[in-house]
């Protein structure tokens, strides 16, 4: 029988807040990083259109085009669903570093259009890259994806969810190209928001104004087929790409479970599924011990480097 956690509910501007925190180390990780030397960007390009409504992406790639076609890891931001910006690469810049090209992507967030309009945009990511691989330099079968929070959410529904064909039908351009990634690492997404409140936190999960049901236009337990619709674990199949889950600890935003639900689902299909728990770690790996920032961009670089190929 599940265990439900009382809370007392949370108003919107606590959400606020305590999502606070982490978008503005990751403004500052930004603001203090710069590009690695030989790295260039080419920003603000269109992969796809809905209205009038322009979607874009970042391209950061090596100056001097290699001999050979690039892995390229496709960066998805987090933010609640609510926030956040293409822009905000302190967390993967690093990979730049190690040869990988990097494409950051935007997609709708919920104040201006409800699930599943976030998974729709970031699958036709998916599709722009592959079809745009050789004026880039990408190699089209060694696509990765990364993101923390809501976008680890978002690339671990990419890597699940590639066969759900209502969702690549969205959006029209570069239809019939391929939307599955070929590897997938989720930083401390959600995955089965009707389980979130399991664990006590700071954030009451169920609450109408929570941004998980802010994220699917209703109270989560209200709409648990909506709910459901947006979990990973539910549509695990055996052709799924590798994951690698690296999860706090003491995450007191995305409970830790949420990684163990979607670990031990894929592990159960027979896949190729790592979870790294980080220790102590809060949101964000805030207060970690153990592992260092420079240790767990290693543990990234690794896993793309065994699944998508080294550089």
């Amino acid at each position: 029988m599940m265990h439900v956690v009382t809370r007392t509910p949370v108003s919107v501007l606590a959400l606020v807040l305590a999502f606070s925190g982490v978008l503005a180390q990751e403004r500052s990780r930004d603001r203090e990083r710069a590009l690695p030397p030989g790295i260039t960007r080419l920003a603000d390009i269109t992969y796809a259109t809905i209205g009038d409504r322009a979607l874009r992406l970042d391209v950061y790639l090596p100056t001097t085009k290699p001999e050979s076609p690039m892995p390229v890891i496709m960066w998805v931001h987090g933010g609640g669903w609510r926030a956040g910006s293409k822009a905000g690469i302190g967390r993967p810049a690093p990979i730049l570093e190690k040869g990988f090209a990097l494409v950051s992507v935007e997609y709708r967030l919920s104040g201006e259009a409800l699930f599943p309009a976030a998974i729709a945009d970031v699958k036709a990511a998916v599709r722009w890259i592959r079809a745009n691989a050789s004026t880039y330099g990408f190699s089209p079968s060694r696509v990765g994806a990364w993101g923390s929070s809501a976008g680890g959410h978002l690339v671990a529904l990419l890597g699940t969810a590639h066969e759900v064909e209502e969702w690549d039908r969205i959006h029209e351009e570069n239809a019939g190209v391929s939307s599955r990634p070929n590897a997938v690492c989720n930083w401390f997404g959600p995955t089965d928001f009707l389980r979130m409140n399991d664990v006590p936190g700071r954030i009451d999960h169920d609450a109408a104004d929570s941004p998980e049901s802010r994220f699917i236009g209703g109270p989560i337990q209200e709409h648990p087929e909506k709910a459901q619709r947006a979990n990973p674990i539910r549509y695990v199949t055996p052709d799924d790409p590798p994951m690698l889950h690296m999860h706090g600890e003491l995450d007191r935003s995305v409970p830790f479970n949420q990684s163990e639900l979607l670990h031990a689902a894929l592990e159960k299909a027979g896949l190729d599924t790592t979870l790294h728990m980080v220790r102590s770690a809060d949101h964000g790996f805030r207060n970690m011990e153990g592992d260092t920032p420079e240790s767990l961009i290693d543990r990234v670089e690794g896993f793309f480097a065994r699944t998508i190929g080294k550089p």
